[in-house]
């Protein structure tokens, strides 16, 4: 079963500093009937203006994976990371017992795009923890590549879920196949271009619920980037 969550469906703002799409419900956008799927809770677009961003805020139990797409983003954090999170690199904060970041657009003159998701850990109380690594499109073309696992294997981010994140770069008329193992689920986001999942359209910035599904055919309509998650 694919259920479809469209782009132009999504909810969202224009704060003029900040303009913001939310496939699931976050801050004042509300919907009973887009909570999350499985363990994915959040899955915001946002676009940033420059010197722009978001001030010294809290989180705890929660595993956050931010991917810049277009310019970067500065990250500072209470456990003494300041780093530049630059398009093409991804970032995972784990902020389980408590954390304080801050997140603003690192240039003055160009806008940052950026995708962030929120996973409800497999158990709360966590040690703290962060990390940052850059996926080349070489190293996605034609293919999945696996970004976060809760092993951290093939230089994959360490993500304390039973979830597996993959990113994959198509070009058109290019598919490859993913397998569910029984009792797996999927969500497929995707972030440029246009794609098909088992020959559902997509385009960018829609999303897909994946269930009781054994075999996953991804294509791409046109040179398009998927993110796949492959859930409990």
């Amino acid at each position: 079963m694919i259920t479809l969550r469209k782009s132009n469906e999504r909810g969202g703002a224009d704060h003029g500093w900040l303009k913001t799409r939310h496939t699931f419900s976050f801050s004042t956008y509300y919907d009973p009937a887009h909570m999350g799927f499985r363990a994915l809770r959040v899955m915001n677009e946002d676009w940033v203006a420059p010197s722009q961003g978001f001030g010294k805020h809290p989180h705890d139990n929660m595993e956050i994976l931010t991917y810049v797409l277009e310019g970067a983003l500065k990250h500072q954090d209470s456990m003494g990371n300041g780093e530049v999170v630059h398009a093409g690199e991804l970032q995972r904060m784990s902020a389980g017992t408590g954390i304080h970041h801050s997140e603003f657009n690192a240039s003055q003159e160009d806008p940052v795009r950026l995708y962030q998701i929120w996973l409800l850990p497999g158990q709360r109380g966590l040690e703290p923890g962060y990390e940052q690594k850059a996926f080349s499109p070489e190293d996605k073309k034609g293919r999945l590549r696996l970004v976060a696992s809760p092993a951290g294997e093939d230089g994959a981010l360490t993500i304390h879920q039973d979830v597996r994140i993959y990113l994959a770069g198509l070009t058109a008329g290019e598919s490859l196949a993913h397998t569910l193992q029984p009792g797996r689920h999927a969500w497929v986001q995707v972030i440029s271009g246009a794609a098909s999942v088992n020959g559902q359209a997509l385009k960018a910035g829609d999303g897909a619920a994946i269930s009781d599904e054994t075999t996953l055919t991804l294509a791409g309509r046109t040179d398009a980037e998927i993110m796949l998650f492959d859930l409990a």
